[in-house]
């Protein structure tokens, strides 16, 4: 059983799993599905300033801060656990364009040469996980949630500016990745 939990799920199953959450919210009478939503009950729950924004019954929805727990812990088990011991396969396509920009090691999840520690400390690495961080922190507060609660929930249960939302994160994903990492890369 481990062993199957350590290989990549096809779309045709994790898909529907992730499906199955939208009608078993709704059916619950939850009406909203994200992460972004969780920082402010945790903030709710924490801060006992008098700020407006936080005065609310945030006991309501404690299920989003279990299910962000749930995550926490998914993550940790995943990654202790059930990491797969195979290396993560990248495009060759792809693989010869960063490596264009001096990135060759795929060893991880994710490129050692520009997610770490000492990457940090130079101009690349400040744009882009410092600067990437703020951008997704701003469009997750001004789009009034995440790409999971836009894109899962809202899409499914037909809201307009969800709609809206999901097609400004695919263009803005297209844009940065197109047009500005390139950029960013030859710094």
């Amino acid at each position: 059983m481990l062993e199957i939990l350590r290989q990549p799920w096809p779309w045709y199953i994790a898909g529907p799993l992730i499906g199955i959450m939208v009608p078993a919210l709704l059916i619950l009478g939850n009406k909203s599905f994200g992460i972004s939503s969780s920082l402010r009950h945790i903030c709710a729950a924490c801060v006992p300033a008098n700020i407006p924004f936080f005065k609310y019954d945030w006991k309501k929805e404690i299920w989003n801060l279990v299910f962000v727990a749930g995550i926490l812990l998914g993550g940790y088990l995943a990654f202790n656990i059930l990491q797969n011991p195979g290396p993560v396969l990248v495009n060759p396509a792809l693989v010869s364009d960063l490596n264009n920009y001096g990135i060759d090691n795929f060893n991880g999840l994710v490129p050692a040469d520009i997610f770490n520690w000492s990457a940090l400390l130079t101009i690349k690495g400040i744009i882009i996980i410092v600067g990437g961080g703020l951008l997704v922190g701003f469009g997750t507060r001004y789009a009034g949630g995440c790409t999971s609660g836009h894109s899962i929930m809202g899409l499914s249960s037909l809201q307009w500016p969800s709609l809206v939302a999901t097609i400004c994160f695919m263009v803005g994903g297209f844009v940065m990745t197109n047009l500005l990492l390139p950029y960013i890369l030859k710094l």
